[in-house]
């Protein structure tokens, strides 16, 4: 699949996923449209490229009239950017999330300058965001359950990527839509790697997350990047481990330079033998994962 094009996903009724073309590379921004009763958007990629969202869900069948729920994970951009031009085009659509990020989608200033500060010149591949009118918002908790109708989405809280992440779960289909909560899988090496972006990742939540994800024992994980896989238990271990292993490789390298550029610097200049995505976004994956673990042992290391 490229840029721009959908296709179904195999072995679930009405669900479709589509390739938003994020950073130049094939498969890295996944959406999923649920042609329910009630069909939802599930993420919405940056919003830079939003005209051929459009156009998916115009071959789907999906008209401005008739989407019911645009369901952001989180409000990381690369999930949420796009749900203020969702809610124009779509104006019977109610806009869903984890309450925390409910406030980054009506004024989504603090969050555009955080990204701006992360992704750097990656900033490029971003759209600016539409705030999401207050009346048109509504927070999710764990356990709540979105309503398509003919099925339903039930909220389960994943805050190890960051405050405002859940994972939503189709008990009737056997699907898990994890975001960034089991890490990004990428087929071409069929193992998963390790999200840990700035500022709020949490290591020890994130295995609890994992965990979570394991308890729903799901058929189907769709991924918010690089798109769906039929759920194997060992998928679970190999993230468990890759995230654990480079939370450890962080911290090694750290005490042995004791200078927090140079630790980002390393990592970036290691990033060259990632072979399965650009050599940018490679280096600025590299970048933000290792701010993030930063982060995270400045808070739990610090007396």
């Amino acid at each position: 699949m490229n840029a721009g094009e959908f296709e179904p996903v195999r072995g679930v009724p009405d669900l479709y996923v589509h390739d938003t073309g994020m950073f130049d590379t094939d498969e890295y921004g996944s959406v999923y449209v649920y042609d329910a009763e009630r069909p939802a958007v599930i993420d919405t990629g940056t919003g830079a490229n939003r005209e051929a969202l459009f156009g998916t869900l115009d071959a789907v069948g999906i008209g401005p009239s008739d989407l019911a729920w645009i369901a952001p994970t989180h409000a990381h951009l690369d999930h949420a950017g796009g749900a203020g031009y969702l809610a124009e085009r779509y104006p019977n659509a109610e806009v869903v999330l984890p309450e925390r990020g409910v406030r980054h989608l009506v004024d989504p200033d603090a969050l555009i300058a955080g990204t701006k500060s992360a992704v750097r010149d990656q900033w490029d591949y971003y759209a600016e965001p539409e705030p999401v009118p207050d009346d048109r918002v509504s927070g999710l908790s764990d356990g709540d359950r979105i309503d398509l109708g003919d099925r339903e989405l039930i909220v389960h809280g994943a805050p190890g990527h960051a405050p405002h992440h859940a994972v939503y779960h189709d008990p009737d289909a056997g699907v898990v839509f994890t975001a960034d909560a089991a890490g990004i899988y990428v087929p071409a090496v069929d193992t998963v790697r390790q999200t840990t972006p700035p500022p709020q990742f949490d290591l020890d939540q994130c295995l609890r997350d994992l965990g979570t994800i394991a308890d729903l024992d799901p058929e189907y994980l769709c991924f918010g990047h690089f798109g769906p896989r039929e759920y194997d238990p060992d998928l679970i271990g190999a993230a468990k481990r890759a995230y654990v292993e480079w939370v450890e490789a962080v911290r090694t390298k750290r005490a042995e330079l004791d200078d927090d550029e140079s630790v980002v610097a390393h990592f970036e200049a290691a990033s060259r033998d990632v072979e399965f995505w650009n050599p940018e976004r490679a280096r600025a994956e590299a970048s933000l994962n290792t701010r993030g673990v930063v982060a995270f042992l400045d808070r739990v290391e610090t007396p």
